[in-house]
């Protein structure tokens, strides 16, 4: 019976040591650690509080900065991400004309500005003449780019992200420091509601 030797005979997968994986074309990987799924980052956290809006959790920081609190050992974790889709009016071909030579226009001025530097004669005239090209071709283009959707996405909209709820995150070294200023926070509230 004959039996296999060296590095890679060692090791099975599956099974525990660092020093038992075979090498590879980099050289000696290391051992997975932590939970396996990712490098660790940082030391441990713990969540002091959750809020309902940022700005709620943006008042706690707040507060744990003005009582000397190290707020660089805070994070304010937003979850539950939803990705909103704002639709901000129609798009038809004249409208995109219209707002690709504006866009155009800018960058006319833009490049105008740059000849104009340069231009021992009349700069103004320079300037004025890049302003109006840009602007007669980002209208070419936007009607262009518009017309060749077929249709597809006659509106314009804006994206953005919003969160369930906002998370107060800390070192857990820190974690009781926190949730006493945290309670001195909340007892000074409900005083001055009372009140």
């Amino acid at each position: 019976m004959t039996s296999a030797s060296g590095p890679a005979a060692a090791w099975r997968p599956g099974t525990q040591g660092g020093d038992l994986l075979p090498s590879g074309p980099a050289g000696r990987p290391s051992a997975p650690s932590g939970d396996g799924h990712g490098p660790e980052i940082g030391p441990p956290t713990v969540t002091i509080g959750s809020y309902p809006d940022y700005p709620a959790a943006q008042r706690v920081v707040d507060y744990l900065a003005d009582n000397r609190f190290p707020v660089e050992h805070t994070a304010i974790v937003g979850t539950n991400l939803t990705l909103v889709e704002t639709v901000l009016g129609r798009m038809t071909t004249g409208r995109a004309a219209l707002l690709g030579a504006g866009t155009g226009a800018w960058f006319g001025l833009f490049i105008g500005l740059l000849f104009g530097i340069f231009t021992v004669g009349n700069w103004l005239a320079v300037i004025l003449v890049g302003l109006v090209i840009g602007a007669i071709w980002g209208a070419v283009f936007g009607a262009v780019a518009h017309a060749m959707t077929g249709g597809q996405r006659d509106f314009t909209s804006a994206s953005s992200l919003r969160a369930g709820q906002y998370a107060v995150i800390v070192d857990a070294q820190l974690a009781d420091q926190a949730r006493q200023l945290l309670g001195r926070m909340q007892m000074s509230g409900s005083a001055t509601n009372a009140g």
